[in-house]
């Protein structure tokens, strides 16, 4: 079965190339024809034969695709919104549908429209959408001095992103609200943050949101190393079950996190940890687990004040038992073994592939001489690739109106790459 995949652009009467127009004229009775109640009104001047479907949900269209192919269908044709292989069904169709031969027909997207109408150069600009999924996560974009594109739904609407610049410390910021682009009604309206948040009026839901962040300080930092003032803990002010800013920033460095891996946070407290590597690594994902219920509820809070709800996923449980039902890791952290370390070690080491990382957090002498016994064992099999390194912090402080430096306890880290057994020389 040929699939067609037609993007139908931003006007109101489908704009279609060549290309795509052929495509429709030689649907016959048999084919398929699929879109939107406004899609399918949008290509009614371009003729067709085929049969119209009004577009259902996307596992149901599946079911129904799989059902056409069976009984022969030669050809289905899908209407997609602006262009369909930008935040649109193309992706979906793509992955749905690799074992058939699928084209796609481009056309112009409701961003580059809103880019056209204000002079911005697209690469210049950060995309994110919004629709469809939590608004928290806009907050790991809202940065100073950016540009982004927002892509909306009837709840992530203009003022709920307005609110969300004000929480951040960018209340300043300039926000265009292009609404109706390439329709009849076409309406571009410019907002501060402040100004938007308190509007009454309901925008048309075809909207895209152009947000121009503010050179004000946001809440938070453009860089790793976030304060540990800025974490929600169990003691408060940073000082809580949470791994210090010096040496989180060892952690992320010792991992090295890459797009589309899994990684596993082990006792991740207030979520120090979890929550760098997700906001920093946001195409992988994270599982912080954690069986503490004060540091749990912490944990969730941060997931959500630093915007990290959709890559940070917390496991309430104990380890390793909490491991039965996570996906394989690429990398793990253990900051906290609560008495299991040893057991915890050879477990992780079990699931870890080829390439695979182990970084252990070694704070008291009994974790110190399991991570040590860890390493006997790695060194008899020669399985694996390891260095390690300890931290010593001193802050400084005022004493007596004196400033003076004080030291927190030495952390050690001890990291393991698995290699094939006897391949390190």
């Amino acid at each position: 079965m040929k699939i067609h995949v037609i993007g139908l652009g931003i006007n109101e009467q489908a704009q279609l190339p060549k290309e795509a127009q052929d495509v429709l004229a030689k649907l016959t009775e048999s084919d398929k024809l699929v879109g939107s109640e406004r899609q399918l009104s949008m290509v009614k001047a371009y003729g067709t034969k085929a049969q119209t479907h009004v577009l259902p949900k996307l596992n149901d269209l599946k079911h129904h695709m799989d059902e056409w192919a069976s009984l022969g269908v030669e050809r289905v044709a899908i209407l997609a919104s602006g262009d369909p292989l930008y935040y649109g069904i193309g992706a979906w169709v793509h992955r749905s549908f690799a074992d058939q031969e699928v084209r796609f027909y481009p056309n112009v997207s409701s961003i580059q429209a809103a880019c056209h109408r204000l002079g911005i150069s697209l690469q210049n600009a950060q995309v994110f959408s919004v629709h469809g999924r939590p608004l928290a996560s806009i907050r790991t974009q809202l940065h100073p001095s950016k540009t982004l594109l927002l892509l909306t739904d009837k709840t992530n609407n203009p003022q709920a992103i307005a609110k969300e610049c004000i929480e951040m410390g960018l209340g300043l910021s300039e926000l265009f609200v292009c609404e109706r682009l390439g329709y009849e009604h076409e309406r571009v309206t410019r907002y501060t943050a402040n100004s938007l948040a308190h509007v009454e009026e309901i925008f048309d839901p075809l909207n895209v949101v152009i947000v121009n962040t503010s050179a004000q300080s946001g809440r938070l930092p453009s860089t790793p190393g976030f304060k540990d003032g800025l974490f929600i803990t169990d003691k408060g002010d940073g000082q809580g079950m949470i791994t210090k800013r010096e040496v989180r920033l060892a952690v992320l460095s010792y991992l090295g996190v890459e797009a589309k891996e899994v990684v596993w946070d082990i006792g991740a407290g207030c979520g120090g940890v979890s929550i760098e590597l997700a906001y920093w690594n946001p195409e992988a994902e994270i599982y912080a687990i954690e069986h503490h219920e004060t540091r749990l509820s912490c944990l969730e809070a941060n997931r959500e004040h630093f915007g990290v709800v959709k890559n940070l996923h917390v496991v309430h449980g104990r380890a390793p038992e909490a491991f039965a039902n996570l996906p394989a890791p690429k990398r793990v952290f253990i900051g906290g073994s609560d008495g299991e370390m040893s057991e915890l070690l050879d477990r992780v080491w079990q699931r870890l592939p080829l390439g695979g990382v182990l970084l252990v957090n070694a704070v008291t002498d009994a974790t110190t001489m399991e991570a040590m016994a860890f390493l006997a064992k790695r060194d008899a099999a020669q399985d694996a690739y390891d260095e390690s390194s300890t931290i010593q912090i001193y802050r400084s402080e005022r004493l007596a109106g004196k400033r003076i430096r004080r030291p927190h306890l030495p952390v050690s880290l001890w990291r393991f790459e698995k290699c094939l057994p006897g391949e390190r020389s």
